[in-house]
Parts: C-alpha cells; structure tokens; sequence
C-alpha cells in the first residue's frame, strides 16, 4: 500500500512536469539534456520530464534602456546626453537572441556609446540641440544593423535629455537674455523716432498754419487801416493826421490788453499822447531812408550812343 502511494505521487509529479504554459508576449527556450531543443511560444506545451527543461523565458515585448553620456562638443563643451532605444526581440530569431548574447542591454549601451561620441564632438552646442533628431537617427540605425543579426530589433531610438554644465546653461540664458533686450531696445529707439518725427511734423504744420493765421490777420488789419484813413479823409483829415490818430489809437490798445492780462511780465512802453506822434515820425523817416537806398542801389542805365552819321 506504501508502495502504490510512492508510485501514485511519483506519477502525478511525473504528468505534472510534463506540461508547462507561456505566457502572452512571452517565449520559452527548451533544452534537453542541455541541448537546444525548440522555442515555445504563448500557451500550454509538453515536455519529457527530467530530460527537457525550460533554459530561459524571454520577453517579447517592446522594452526601453535609457543610456546617459558624458561626451564633448565642437566647441569644447561637455555634456550630458540621454539616449533612450526602444527594442524588441524578434519571434523568428529567439534562439539567436537567447545564445549569442548574453547581456543585451550591455551590447546596445556600448553601441550607443559608440555612435553618440561620434556624432557630437562634430557639433557645437547650440548645434546639438537642432539636431538632435540626426543624433537619434545615426544610433537608430548603427544598433539595428548591429543587433538584428542577435536577434533584436529596434524600434526607435531617442534623444530625450541634453543637459549642459549649469554655468554654460546660466551663460546662454544671458546671452538669450542680452539678444532679447537689444531687441526691446532697437524698437523702443524705434518708437521714439516715430514719436520724435510726429512731433515734428505737428510742430511744423502748426507753424505754417500758425504762419497763414499771422499772415491773414496782418491783411485784414490793413484793410481795416485803409478803410479807416478813407473814413478819415472824408471827414476833412489829411493823411498825416489820420496815421497819427491811427497809431494812437493802437497804442492804447496795446496797453489796455497787456495790462488786462495779470499773468503778463513786466513790459515798459511810453503812454504819453507824444510818444505815438514820435514813433509815427520815425516810421515815416526810416521808410524814406529805405525808398532812398533801394533807388541808390538800383544799376544806372548808360546812356545809349549816339549816332555819328546823323550828326555828320
């Protein structure tokens, strides 16, 4: 009875080493007696117990490595970069996968390695950062012509990280900052020229109309003077008279308006009755003078010859 439950257990052990499942996305490497036997993919599989044995279960989903270098750029400066290779091992190619490498991840950080301190020291900064996505290509393509004869394939390789030196990155921020204040300053100028020119322009139209304003308002102040010797002079009062009356009478006008103004700076004009007789006086004489230096000035006509044989 010992006996019959020995075999029993022995049995069941036996059947139950027989059968063994895999995993979706998964593939297992099954060796007898230390020999490559097959490769065995999701779902229930036999096996001869304690001759076959599972080697290795291998995953065949796409899995990432991230890879961080410290390399050197064209213009000497160091850097560190993150490289990150999205691979797969191949349904076909488990047993190459499996066998001829050991350490994948290894393989592929070398690789990455290899091409990374290759591509950049060919770049500077500023340079790295634009291509970036050429880095990614050039690793992408070195690792698959590299690990699909293992086995593997990559699916995509990325250039996640660029970190300068602090110092170098505090560095490009001035000079971004710098860039971007020369900038606000040419349009600031810019604008102050606008402004500048504006008021220019304003200031100049408002002379010339300020200009017609005076021009208009001396005429219509000679008009009025006309009109007013004419009204004069047909009230039995020469010309003299009336220009006397005239610019008496103005002069007083002039000090009614300066002295009506209480914000108007001290001003010293003469206000006897003489003092405009006076001033009229001076005005005509300088006008006299000036008709007498015009006429002066003017070139003499020399006197046309005569003719010789008319006079013969």
């Amino acid at each position: 009875m010992v006996y019959l439950g020995i075999l029993v257990f022995f049995g069941l052990v036996t059947l139950f080493a027989s059968f063994f499942t895999v995993k979706q996305e998964s593939a297992a490497v099954v060796e007898r007696l230390g020999k490559f036997l097959k490769v065995s993919h999701a779902g229930l599989h036999l096996k001869i117990p304690f001759l076959d044995q599972i080697s290795k279960r291998l995953n065949l989903r796409i899995q990432q490595l991230d890879v961080i270098i410290d390399t050197k750029t064209l213009d000497n400066v160091f850097i560190k970069m993150k490289v990150s290779v999205q691979y797969q091992v191949i349904r076909e190619n488990v047993k190459d996968a499996y066998y001829r490498l050991e350490n994948p991840e290894n393989q592929i950080t070398s690789y990455v390695f290899d091409v990374v301190r290759a591509e950049v020291p060919k770049t500077k900064l500023d340079d790295v950062f634009v291509r970036k996505d050429d880095i990614a290509i050039a690793v992408k393509s070195e690792l698959q012509e590299a690990m699909q004869s293992y086995g593997y394939d990559i699916i995509k390789a990325l250039v996640t990280d660029i970190d300068p030196d602090e110092q170098v990155k505090h560095a490009m921020n001035r000079i971004n900052a710098a860039e971007r204040e020369k900038t606000a300053a040419e349009y600031e100028s810019e604008a102050q020229r606008i402004r500048i020119v504006a008021v220019a322009k304003a200031e100049a139209e408002s002379k010339k109309l300020q200009g017609q304003g005076i021009a208009d308002q001396r005429r219509e102040i000679a008009k009025g003077l006309e009109e007013s010797v004419k009204m004069l002079n047909a009230a039995n009062i020469n010309a003299q008279e009336a220009s006397a009356l005239i610019v008496v009478t103005q002069h007083y006008d002039t000090l009614n308006s300066i002295g009506a103004n209480n914000r108007s700076n001290l001003v010293l004009l003469p206000n006897s009755p003489t003092a405009a007789s006076t001033m009229l006086n001076d005005l005509v004489v300088s006008m006299a003078a000036t008709q007498k230096m015009e006429e002066y000035s003017k070139p003499q006509m020399p006197n046309p010859p005569q003719n010789r044989g008319l006079q013969e």
